[in-house]
């Protein structure tokens, strides 16, 4: 594709992510939200597909779009969520919300228009790049350490779940 539908379609993967991260903190309804995140999660695999990071896009679907999100809603449905409670509201809240979003607004703008230098172009990258093996191959041999970490917290994770969903026995007697 030419450069200008690239930018457009990247503008528009941009604006409906932030509308569904707006939407996902706006919702009052918990099952919403998430579903609004699921948007996001799968605007964002869009987003690495334009960078053609099609095994990152795919993983992004799968883990987050998929597992981690059915999580979500199990436990938001086994806790019964439904409808966020208005809490007592903090009177600071707003004015470091609007400062945060300032400072936010004044960095990007000097990241847009301050910077008169342009960026050099990107060096290109090899044609095994990002692909499943290259990532398997580093994965199991660079990270292994930390690959059997994470799994390990995960089956404790796992495991601890189990124990705290699941009810007394009845002893029969």
């Amino acid at each position: 594709m030419t450069p200008i539908p690239d930018l457009i379609l990247f503008l528009a993967l941009a604006v409906t992510a932030i509308l569904t991260a707006t939407a996902m903190l706006a919702s009052r309804n918990t099952v919403y939200s998430a579903l609004y995140l699921v948007l996001n999660f799968v605007t964002v695999a869009v987003i690495y597909l334009l960078l053609d990071a099609a095994f990152i896009a795919m993983v992004q679907v799968s883990v987050y779009a998929g597992a981690i999100m059915v999580l979500f809603l199990f436990v938001i449905m086994l806790l019964g969520g439904g409808r966020a409670a208005g809490g007592p509201s903090l009177r600071w809240q707003p004015g470091v919300a609007l400062t945060l979003a300032l400072a936010l607004a004044i960095v990007f703008m000097y990241v847009l228009l301050g910077r008169g230098e342009t960026a050099a172009p990107p060096a290109p990258v090899s044609g095994g790049f990002g692909s499943p093996v290259a990532v398997g191959s580093l994965l199991f041999d660079r990270y292994l350490v930390p690959f059997e970490v994470t799994s390990v917290l995960l089956l404790v994770a796992m495991v601890g779940a189990i124990v705290l969903t699941r009810g007394e026995r009845k002893e029969k007697g």
